[in-house]
């Protein structure tokens, strides 16, 4: 992927409870915990990966509990990780958590959702560093067949509260060129994770690599 022209990669750690995710990425979740797949396991896949872009660690709060919080960050740190997403920790929830994550140079992503309230924006930016994760719509993720229509209002609103300015990344729903283009016009980067995982299923590597090209092409255009 990186390879393909991905400015950054988002490798997600498997769980069993994937509640934010649609039908592609609970069964790739399932597929790799089938497979014996875990945090220690992904940590070395990224270390042995030495990619040339910012990798992001993506998963839930209960295997980084059952690692160790201390240990996951410092191990991750180390593995070559810029920062991580923890999907379902909600900002200020656990600080002693987010404290440990930015202790250690990673960055500490936040969720954003069209239904953020000014006040809640301003609880989730104060803590956040490396970019702002824009979920696009309310759901799960899974690719869907159009860009929501108020997506620039979303992106600005973010942009206004951010301070100093954090780079917002549209997610959720996105999964053609013709999609990254249009999100790319409002926002400082795409997300893309079914699509590709679907790529994969379906065409082995070469067909995701194919689909990540056509999506680095889309948005640098």
């Amino acid at each position: 992927m990186a390879a393909a022209g991905a400015d950054f990669v988002e490798v997600g750690v498997p769980f069993s409870d994937p509640l934010a995710d649609g039908p592609t990425i609970q069964r790739t979740t399932q597929t790799a915990l089938e497979q014996g797949m875990t945090v220690a396991r992904v940590l070395d896949l990224v270390r042995g990966a030495a990619v040339d872009v910012p990798v992001i660690i993506m998963t839930y709060l209960n295997p980084v509990l059952a690692y160790g919080v201390q240990r996951f960050a410092k191990e991750a740190h180390e593995a070559g990780a810029a920062g991580v997403l923890l999907t379902d920790l909600p900002a200020g929830a656990d600080p002693a958590v987010e404290k440990t994550v930015t202790n250690s140079s990673l960055a500490l992503i936040r969720l954003v959702a069209p239904t953020t309230d000014a006040a809640r924006l301003k609880i989730a930016l104060a803590g956040a560093s490396g970019f702002v994760y824009l979920i696009s719509r309310l759901g799960v993720t899974g690719a869907r067949t159009d860009v929501p229509p108020d997506l620039d209002a979303q992106v600005q609103r973010i942009r206004k509260a951010s301070s100093p300015h954090l780079p917002v990344a549209v997610g959720f729903g996105i999964g053609t060129p013709a999609q990254a283009a249009a999100a790319a016009r409002s926002a400082d980067g795409v997300i893309v994770g079914s699509a590709l995982m679907d790529a994969l299923a379906k065409g082995g590597i070469s067909d995701m690599e194919r689909l990540t090209r056509e999506l680095a092409a889309a948005v640098h255009g």
